[in-house]
């Protein structure tokens, strides 16, 4: 392995590809969500930006120029989203490198970028990498279900339980 790292945009190829190396980790992912973000890149709604490792994919992320959810909905502020860096490429800078990426397209459109990270132990290294690049929680509380978790609420502390971040980023034009 010699550790060379591409940022590129997703092609269909990668689909099995990410298939696999989720099945390989004990994850599954739809396919269709996968799909769904080629098409997307395709058609100019969204970037889905992969790192490629000796031929293969070591992880991804998407970015949504907008969207509809969060806390910050139809504000035209990036979304960073589905950030992944497979178990066997981890802890070699390939994370920082994907979010090195998506936050330069993120800066052509605004000057912040925002994200979603889980808040069970599942999402720890994500946690700590959003941190150490500058995130900061956005103030909205946790959210459940794509809906503010009001104050007391019962839920689950499951892939649906998060804490919205915020990063300024340095506009670029």
């Amino acid at each position: 392995m010699n550790n060379t790292v591409y940022i590129r945009a997703m092609s269909q190829e990668d689909i099995e590809i990410i298939l696999k190396n989720y099945a390989k980790q004990g994850w599954s992912k739809p396919r269709e969500v996968l799909e769904k973000y080629f098409s997307s890149q395709t058609e100019g709604f969204l970037y889905v930006f992969v790192a490629e490792c000796d031929n293969d994919v070591a992880g991804y992320t998407v970015l949504y120029p907008d969207t509809g959810i969060g806390p910050f909905a139809f504000q035209k502020i990036p979304v960073i989203s589905d950030f992944i860096v497979f178990e066997k490429y981890q802890c070699k800078g390939i994370g920082n490198k994907i979010l090195d990426a998506a936050e330069k397209k993120a800066s052509e459109m605004s000057d912040k970028v925002q994200l979603g990270v889980g808040l069970h132990s599942g999402y720890g290294s994500a946690q700590r990498i959003y941190i150490k690049r500058g995130y900061v929680p956005d103030g909205s509380g946790v959210w459940y279900n794509n809906e503010p978790l009001a104050q007391y609420a019962d839920c689950k502390n499951d892939d649906e339980l998060v804490l919205f971040l915020i990063k300024e980023l340095r506009r670029e034009k």
